[in-house]
C-alpha cells in the first residue's frame, strides 16, 4: 500500500459540532418545503423605516429593523467601503450607543420547538469616521451565543447558530462590552426540519464547505432551499471532479438538501494510486463539542466493473454508525455522527476499501460548536405579559430582550426567581413614578408569581380589580397616590388584616378601604411623595444612618448640658419665641376633634393637624402615663433649646389641666421602618423621614419623659423589644452608649432590609445581631446585605458598616464605641462609596474574607 497524501488542514474554520450517520430520504417531512422562502425572515438594519427591496442575487425580500427594535441609529457605511460588488444587506447598518443591552425581538410564524438557522451579519466600513473596530458580545435570548470581532474597516463577519427556541420569541440582543459601540448590518431567520443536524440546545456554524469549487463565489438560497450560505474551498494538493448534470434533481426526497451547484463537485487524492483523503483541524477551544457533516455524490459515471467505496476514520477510529460509504451516481449520501468529538487537532481519514476500484472523494463539509445554554428564559406567558404592559402603558425604561435573563442584564424594576432548569419568574414589579394612565391592566394577572406590586405615584383610574386577589403570593401591593375609585377588593382587605398582605392605597380620594373609608380623609395631596424601595443605593443607607448619628450626638451633647444646668424651678422658663404654648382648645381646632391617628406609642397618641394651612403631628400624653406636669415641661424646654437638621423640629405645646401635648413638624414620608421593610415586620417608629427623605429622630428628649406601661422611673427609656440595651435589664441603668445599641440595630435592619427580630433557620426568634453573626462565620457579605441591592455596592465599605454596626450592639456598653466614633467611621465608608461611584466603579468581589466572630460580637480584624 502506498503511502497516503498528506493530511490538508481546513483553513481557519468557523464555528460549531459534529456528527455522522446516514442522511437519506425524508418524504413526509420535506415535501412542504418547497416555497419556504415565504417563512423566512430577512431584516436589513438601519434602511429607513417601514421600508424594504427585493434582494438581486437571492430574489429575497429585506425588510428595514424598525418593527423589530426599539433603540439605536441608523448608520450608512463610508463611500469608500461601498463597493459595486457590495452585497445591499452591508450599505446601512444600526448602531447601538446607549444602554448595555439592546434586542431584536423575531417572532416566526413556526413559533417555539421549530428548529431555525438564525444568521447575524456585520460590517464596520468606518461609518463613525473613528476608524476604530469595536468589539461586543452577542447574546441569543438568555445565553451568550458568541463575541462578534472584526478584523479591519473592511471585514464582513458572519455568525450562524442553529437553535429550537423554547418559546415563541426569539431575541437577538447585542451587548456592550466598553470595546467600542455595538452594530449589526443584517438579521436572518430560516426554518430547518427538525430532523435535521444535532439535537442539541444550540450550535453555532464553526464551517461550511463547498469542497472542489469552481469558482470563488459562495452559494447560497435560491441553490440552498434553507438559504444556508457555503464557502468555495479546495484542498491544496487534491485533483477537483465536477459533472455538468443535476445532482439530486428531485431534491425534496434528501433530507439535509445541500445546493446541487455543491454537490456537482468534489475533490479526490490527485494521485491515482493514494487510497486516502485526508484532512483536519486545530480548533481554538479543545474542550468544545463538534459535530461534524459530510456530503457526498457520485459524479462520474462510473463502469458495471467499476466502484468507489471507502471507510470514514476519525482520530485513527472508524466511525461506527456510519456504513462504507458508496455514493450514488448524483444523489446526496450525507454521513455524520451522533456523537461529538474533540481535541486539540481533530484529523479525518477517507480510506479506499480493498475491492473499490476509485479513491474516495468529498462533496460538502460542514462543521458545528454545540452551546450549552445554561440560563433558562423567562417563563413565556410572563414575557408576554410584560411585553403587554410595557405597550399599554408606554413604559421609557430599558426593557428589551428576556425580562429575567441573564440575570446580569435583567429589566429594570424587576426582580426574578430562578429555580434549575425551570423558566424564571417575576416575583417583583415596581413601576412606581412612571407616568402609569388608565387602569390596572389585567396582564399583571398573568404574573402568577409575583409577590411585591408597587404602581404608587401613578395617574391610574377606574377601580382596584378583583384579579389581584388572585395573586397567591402576592405580599405587598402599593396603590398610593393614584385616582382609583371604589371599594379594594374583599380579599384583598382581609389579607391586609390577617397581615400576609401589605396593603397601601393612601392618596386615592375616591377609593374606600378599610384604611381610609369611614374617615373623611382632610388633607393636602403630596405631589412630592416618591416611594423608596428596598433596593436603594448603599449611598442613600449612609447618608440617612450619618444623618440619625449625628441627630444622637447632639442628643447626648444636650443631654449632657442640661444635667449640669442648676434650675431655680423646673417649670418657671421661657420659650424661644418661634415656640408657642396653645391651648387645649387650639389643640382641638388643630387636630379636628383629633379626627386622624397618625401613630401610637407609650407616651400616647400621635394626631395628624393643620396650622394656618400647614401640616403638623400633634402628641397627645396619655391619661396611663405615670408623668407630671414638672417632668413634661422639663423636657419641652429641653427641646427648645435643641435643635438640629436631624431632629425633629418642636413647633409648641399645651398643658392644660390633665391634658398635656406637642406640636411638631409633619414627617411626609412617615418612618424610616415602612421603607425599609415589606413584611410587617418591627419598626424604628422613632426615625422619620420628611418629604425629602431627610431622616429625622423623633421623641428626642421624651426618652425620659415617657415610660412604656409605665412600669419604671423616670430615668428610664421607653423600650421596644429588639432595640433596648440588654445591659438595662442588668443595671436598670441607660447611658450614652444605650442610644448606640439602638442604633446598632436599626444600622443593621438598614444594611440587612431584616427587622431587629428574626427567625434563624425558621426556628425561633433570634436578634438580628445573631442573625448577622451566623452569616459572617461564612465570611460573604453579599448574604448579609439586602438582595434587593442586587450587589450595587461596594464590599469594603459594606464589610465597613457591617463592622460599625456589630461593635454598637456589643453585650457590654463599655466595648460599644462612643457616637462621635460611629459617626466618623460612617463618613469613611460614605466617603469610600462616594469615591467607587464617582470613578465609574461597579465592582463586585466575588472572594471575601472571612470574619471570625467571638461569643460577644465583635469582629475581629480581615
Amino acid at each position: 500500500m502506498e503511502k497516503a497524501s498528506p493530511a490538508q488542514r481546513l483553513d481557519r474554520p468557523d464555528e460549531t459540532r459534529c456528527g455522522y450517520g446516514l442522511g437519506r430520504a425524508d418524504l413526509g417531512r420535506t415535501a412542504g418545503w418547497r416555497g419556504g422562502h415565504r417563512r423566512f425572515i430577512s431584516i436589513d438594519c438601519g434602511t429607513p423605516e417601514n421600508s424594504s427591496y427585493t434582494d438581486q442575487t437571492t430574489g429575497l425580500n429585506y425588510v428595514s429593523d424598525s418593527g423589530f427594535t426599539e433603540n439605536g441609529v441608523s448608520e450608512t457605511i463610508s463611500l469608500e467601503y461601498n463597493t459595486d460588488t457590495m452585497e445591499k444587506q452591508f450599505w446601512n447598518l444600526r448602531s447601538f450607543p446607549e444602554g448595555d443591552k439592546n434586542c431584536y425581538t423575531l417572532k416566526p410564524s413556526q413559533g417555539k420547538g421549530t428548529k431555525y438557522l438564525i444568521r447575524a451579519r456585520f460590517m464596520y466600513g468606518n461609518y463613525d469616521g473613528k476608524v476604530t473596530v469595536p468589539a461586543f458580545d452577542l447574546y441569543l435570548g438568555a445565553n451568550k451565543w458568541g463575541s462578534v470581532k472584526l478584523e479591519n474597516e473592511s471585514t464582513i463577519t458572519t455568525m450562524e447558530i442553529i437553535h429550537i427556541p423554547p418559546t415563541d420569541y426569539i431575541f437577538v440582543c447585542l451587548v456592550n462590552t466598553g470595546y467600542g459601540t455595538p452594530f449589526v448590518s443584517a438579521l436572518e431567520l430560516r426554518p430547518l426540519l427538525n430532523s435535521t443536524y444535532a439535537p442539541v440546545q444550540a450550535a453555532i456554524l464553526y464551517r461550511r464547505l463547498d469542497v472542489g469549487s469552481k469558482s470563488n463565489k459562495s452559494i447560497r438560497y435560491k441553490d440552498d432551499v434553507y438559504d444556508r450560505i457555503w464557502a468555495p474551498f479546495n484542498f491544496p494538493g487534491r485533483k477537483q471532479l465536477s459533472t455538468s448534470l443535476t445532482v439530486d434533481a428531485n431534491l425534496a426526497k434528501q433530507t439535509y438538501q445541500p445546493p446541487p451547484s455543491v454537490m456537482a463537485t468534489a475533490m479526490a487524492p490527485e494521485n491515482a494510486t493514494s487510497p486516502s483523503f485526508e484532512f483536519f483541524m486545530k480548533p481554538d477551544n479543545p474542550t468544545a463539542d463538534y459535530y461534524v457533516y459530510m456530503q457526498f455524490a457520485e459524479v462520474e459515471k462510473l463502469k458495471a466493473n467499476e466502484s468507489r467505496e471507502f471507510k470514514i476514520y476519525e482520530n485513527g477510529e472508524l466511525w461506527r454508525e456510519v456504513p462504507t460509504i458508496s455514493p450514488a451516481y448524483l444523489y446526496t449520501t450525507t454521513a455524520f455522527s451522533y456523537y461529538p468529538v474533540r481535541g486539540e487537532r481533530i484529523t479525518y481519514e477517507l480510506y479506499q476499501t480493498a475491492t473499490s476500484t476509485h479513491q474516495p472523494i468529498l462533496n460538502a463539509l460542514e462543521v458545528y460548536i454545540a452551546l450549552n445554554f445554561s440560563e433558562s428564559p423567562t417563563d413565556e406567558h410572563e414575557v408576554g405579559a410584560m411585553r403587554n404592559i410595557k405597550s399599554k402603558y408606554g413604559v421609557k425604561k430599558n426593557w428589551q430582550g428576556d425580562p429575567c435573563a441573564p440575570k446580569t442584564y435583567m429589566w429594570e424594576s424587576l426582580n426574578c426567581t430562578f429555580n434549575g432548569s425551570d423558566p424564571a419568574r417575576i416575583i417583583s414589579l415596581n413601576l412606581s413614578s412612571s407616568g402609569l394612565t388608565g387602569d390596572l391592566t389585567s396582564y399583571i394577572s398573568d404574573l402568577t408569581w409575583l409577590q411585591f406590586l408597587d404602581v404608587s405615584n401613578n395617574s391610574l383610574t377606574g377601580s382596584v380589580p378583583d384579579f389581584l386577589s388572585k395573586l397567591q403570593f402576592l405580599k405587598v401591593l402599593d396603590l398610593r397616590g393614584n385616582n382609583l375609585t371604589g371599594s379594594v377588593p374583599v380579599d384583598l382587605i382581609e389579607r391586609s388584616n390577617t397581615g400576609s398582605l401589605l396593603l397601601s392605597v393612601e392618596g386615592n380620594p375616591d377609593l374606600c378601604s378599610s384604611l381610609s373609608c369611614h374617615n373623611k380623609i382632610k388633607k393636602k395631596k403630596n405631589k412630592y411623595t416618591a416611594p423608596i424601595v428596598a433596593s436603594a443605593a448603599i449611598l442613600f443607607v449612609l447618608l440617612m444612618a450619618l444623618g440619625i448619628g449625628w441627630g444622637l450626638v447632639k442628643r447626648r451633647k444636650a443631654e449632657g448640658k442640661e444635667r449640669k444646668r442648676k434650675s431655680k424651678s423646673q417649670i418657671g422658663f421661657e420659650l424661644e419665641p418661634k415656640n408657642h404654648q396653645f391651648s387645649y382648645a387650639e389643640i382641638l381646632n388643630i387636630t379636628n376633634n383629633f379626627e386622624k391617628v397618625i401613630g401610637k406609642g407609650g407616651f400616647g397618641s400621635v394626631y395628624h393637624g393643620y396650622l394656618n394651612d400647614i401640616q403638623v403631628a400633634v402628641k397627645m400624653l396619655s391619661a396611663s402615663s405615670t408623668q407630671g406636669d414638672k417632668e413634661f415641661l422639663a423636657e419641652v424646654k429641653l427641646l427648645t433649646r435643641v435643635h438640629h437638621r436631624n431632629l425633629t423640629s418642636l413647633i409648641g405645646y399645651s398643658i392644660e389641666d390633665n391634658y398635656m401635648g406637642l406640636v411638631y413638624e409633619y414627617m411626609a414620608n412617615g418612618n424610616l421602618g415602612r421603607h425599609l421593610s415589606v413584611h410587617r415586620d418591627v419598626k424604628p417608629a422613632n426615625i422619620l423621614l420628611n418629604e425629602k427623605f431627610q431622616a429625622k429622630i423623633a421623641d428626642f428628649g421624651l426618652s425620659k419623659a415617657f415610660v412604656e406601661g409605665g412600669t419604671h422611673i423616670s430615668t428610664v427609656v421607653a423600650g421596644t423589644k429588639g432595640y433596648l440595651d440588654p445591659e438595662y435589664f442588668q443595671t436598670n441603668w441607660l447611658n450614652e452608649k444605650s442610644d448606640v445599641y439602638s442604633f446598632g440595630v436599626v444600622l443593621l435592619e438598614i444594611i440587612t432590609g431584616r427587622p431587629a427580630i428574626v427567625k434563624i433557620n425558621d426556628q425561633e426568634n433570634s436578634h438580628i445581631s445573631q442573625w448577622v453573626a451566623s452569616m459572617l462565620e461564612n465570611g460573604e457579605i453579599k448574604n448579609i446585605v439586602d438582595p434587593r441591592l442586587r450587589g450595587d455596592f461596594q464590599s469594603s465599605s459594606a464589610w465597613k458598616a457591617v463592622e460599625i454596626a456589630i461593635a454598637c450592639v456589643h453585650q457590654k456598653s463599655s466595648e460599644r464605641p462612643g457616637m462621635n466614633q460611629v459617626v466618623i467611621e460612617l463618613n469613611e465608608c460614605l466617603a469610600s462609596e462616594k469615591s467607587s461611584k464617582r470613578d465609574g466603579s461597579q465592582r463586585k468581589d466575588s472572594i471575601f474574607n472571612a470574619v471570625n466572630l467571638n461569643t460577644s460580637l465583635n469582629p475581629m480584624p480581615r
